[in-house]
């Protein structure tokens, strides 16, 4: 991806530098590194931030401070405002997914403005946007804070990154636990022979009848699961434990 298709994001007055962290750190996550301050309440460079960004240093190492709004939108052709309010100005109103879709098929720099924590954009900010950038969200309840909202527009614009480039991922999906494959069948087998060779003198298969549909059943209990050889031989270490009885 070329610069062009990231997203600049401009945090207008941002009142704590943790909150400027964690919005770091949530950009970082998605491959986001451009970050723009406008007049930060407590100066800049906030030694509050640092810790907060859980070592998204590099956002905060580059981010660039600006007096106003306009002047961090200036070389941008498109902004776009998040807010749950219109205030007062009419605009059109996307959601995030279309904002991400927007910055990947639009040429030229797209910004996305977030406001102070406590009071958010003001009307002036979100005049200078193009559109509103909004989610659904709790209608009894629309408190997100800063670094939520960054992540949800961040998420998004990769989403919608990848699914553009057809399966090229714009991030590598995070290391899942390595798994190992299901055991062989004649290892399956053997720990069904152990278990039956257990239960057989304690009776578990009479009546004789209905033997058949009980080793049956029994089979699809252990067969259901997929267990790996590890887990096979732990499931057959403890019926080997079970079968020699308790330790005098």
């Amino acid at each position: 991806m070329s610069d062009l298709n990231k997203p600049v994001i401009v945090l207008v007055r941002p009142q704590l530098g943790e909150n400027i962290g964690k919005a770091a750190r949530a950009m970082l996550n998605f491959g986001l590194t451009e970050m723009r301050l406008v007049a930060p309440r407590d100066g800049w460079p906030n030694p509050s931030a640092g810790p907060a960004a859980s070592g998204a240093d590099i956002v905060l190492e580059q981010a660039k401070v600006y007096a106003t709004t306009a002047e961090a939108v200036a070389d941008c052709q498109h902004v776009h405002a998040t807010t749950v309010r219109k205030r007062g100005v009419t605009k059109p109103v996307i959601g995030a997914d279309e904002a991400g879709r927007l910055v990947h098929t639009e040429a030229g720099r797209h910004a996305v403005l977030f406001g102070p924590e406590r009071s958010g954009l003001e009307t002036e900010d979100v005049a200078l946007a193009r559109n509103i950038l909004t989610i659904p969200i709790n209608p009894e309840f629309g408190s997100l804070n800063l670094a939520q909202a960054v992540i949800l527009v961040a998420y998004e614009w990769s989403r919608i990154g990848r699914e553009i480039a057809g399966g090229d991922d714009v991030l590598v999906q995070p290391t899942q636990e390595d798994t190992l494959p299901p055991a062989p069948q004649d290892e399956l087998e053997g720990l069904i022979a152990h278990l039956e060779r257990l239960l057989e003198p304690r009776g578990y298969f009479l009546p004789e009848a209905r033997a058949e549909a009980t080793r049956r059943t029994l089979r699809g209990v252990l067969t259901k699961p997929g267990w790996n050889h590890l887990e096979v031989r732990t499931l057959r270490g403890v019926l080997s434990s079970l079968e020699k009885g308790p330790k005098a």
